[in-house]
């Protein structure tokens, strides 16, 4: 077998949808026993004036979930083929198989965005 190069495999990346491509992930993770997770910042929680101060880790991936597709379904299913550039097929199975993940472990601001989005179409979305 051929070895690919890293722009043919960004490239085989690219054209994969955001759940492919965490599929694919999953996968990697399974048959190398490795974990695709970002590094954790260490936090040094210093004693400040009680000594016993907790170092609070806030969040930063946010998973945004279609709960209810509303009375317009058809355009619910426009907005999350917007979001996940999924196929017409799948964002309908998406949108039918509710409560469904739209968007997994992205930034708070792409998360309120797109259950204003989704909201803004009649669905009902609840970001964890």
């Amino acid at each position: 077998m051929a070895k690919l190069s890293q722009e043919d495999l960004l490239a085989q990346f690219e054209e994969m949808t955001l759940i492919e491509l965490s599929e694919f992930v999953k996968a990697f993770e399974e048959k190398f026993d490795v974990t695709a997770a970002a590094a954790a910042p260490v936090v040094v929680a210093g004693g400040a004036a009680g000594g016993d101060a907790a170092a609070v880790e806030e969040k930063d991936e946010f998973d945004v979930i279609l709960t209810g597709a509303g009375d317009k379904k058809i355009q619910v299913i426009k907005v999350v083929r917007e979001l996940t550039s999924l196929g017409l097929k799948e964002a309908k199975d998406l949108v039918d198989g509710t409560p469904k993940p739209v968007l997994e472990k992205v930034a708070k601001d792409a998360a309120d965005k797109a259950k204003e989005a989704l909201e803004g179409a009649g669905a009902s979305v609840e970001v964890k």
